[in-house]
């Protein structure tokens, strides 16, 4: 499938007329039905009824809804493409493992967001992938939970963030607050389950360090899943403080009494990056934790 059958069909399921929209695509009626009929081959399904008048078909219908939705995003991408390489527009990228977004990082989107000339691209991703990312040139700074050595990158703590027990709602230790040892008794659900290594090797660890080895029940790629999982008492997980914003009603938070059970928020970036934007954004975290303290 190439653009060129989305764009072909999207013109004939608004006119419902091969003819007028050859016309408006300034290409021939054949060769036109060709490429429509090729698009119905490749999806293995009827997109347009052939009788008079033309109409979709339920699979027709949501095919155009969709291939519109991508027209517009690749034009808009196109469109800043071109505004970014002439100089009118700046972007930056920025990855983030979904714990972060419960601290500082929604202020700096918010503050980015503001300017009309920069271009904000986000990307949910692990620490690991936002290293590669980094790396790449793909994302220009990140935010993440696990400390990394690699030479090509530069790293700052920004919080210390206390991990608390997540437990279904009434659970027997919703009361706490908690040791280690006691959680360990329960059935563990960990996160993410891959790429490794991730949160939950760090998870791992801290239990490890305590001579106590984790009954895992279940895997979960993400943290709002292993959430679900502990709110239908599949299991109980550790997560950090900040999530407690989420507010569940089904879910207990309980305070760990191991004051060492910590999930740093940490910023990474390319060493030697002094870009303005990657600057700009190290200044910005740096008053909102003045303002913090």
């Amino acid at each position: 499938m190439e653009l060129r059958h989305l764009r072909y069909y999207k013109v004939v399921a608004e006119t419902l007329n091969f003819t007028r929209a050859a016309e408006l695509l300034h290409i021939a009626q054949p060769p036109l039905s060709r490429q429509i009929a090729q698009l119905e081959e490749q999806l293995e399904t009827l997109l347009i009824h052939r009788e008079r008048p033309l109409r979709l078909t339920d699979a027709g219908r949501f095919f155009y809804e969709q291939t519109c939705t991508l027209l517009e995003q690749l034009d808009g991408i196109n469109e800043n493409t071109r505004r970014i390489g002439r100089g009118h527009k700046q972007w930056l990228g920025i990855g983030f493992a979904p714990s972060t977004l419960y601290a500082v990082l929604p202020e700096l989107i918010r503050e980015l967001r503001r300017d009309p000339e920069l271009e904000l691209g986000l990307s949910e991703m692990t620490t690991v992938q936002q290293v590669d990312a980094l790396k790449s040139g793909r994302i220009d700074i990140a935010f993440g939970r696990l400390r990394i050595d690699d030479p090509a990158i530069v790293q700052m703590t920004l919080l210390e963030d206390p991990l608390v027990a997540a437990l279904p709602h009434g659970h027997p230790l919703s009361s706490g607050p908690v040791e280690l040892a006691q959680l360990a008794q329960e059935p563990f659900i960990l996160y993410p389950s891959n790429p490794r290594p991730s949160y939950a090797d760090h998870v791992l660890a801290l239990f490890a360090q305590h001579g106590m080895i984790l009954k895992v029940s279940q895997w979960a790629n993400e943290l709002q899943t292993a959430i679900g999982l502990v709110a239908a008492g599949v299991g109980i997980a550790l997560v950090p403080s900040s999530v407690q914003q989420q507010h569940r009603t089904d879910i207990d938070y309980v305070r760990l009494l191991d004051t060492s059970a910590v999930s740093p928020i940490i910023l990474s970036r390319r060493v030697g990056d002094m870009s303005p934007l990657v600057q700009r954004c190290l200044s910005f975290i740096e008053q909102a934790r003045l303002r913090a303290n």
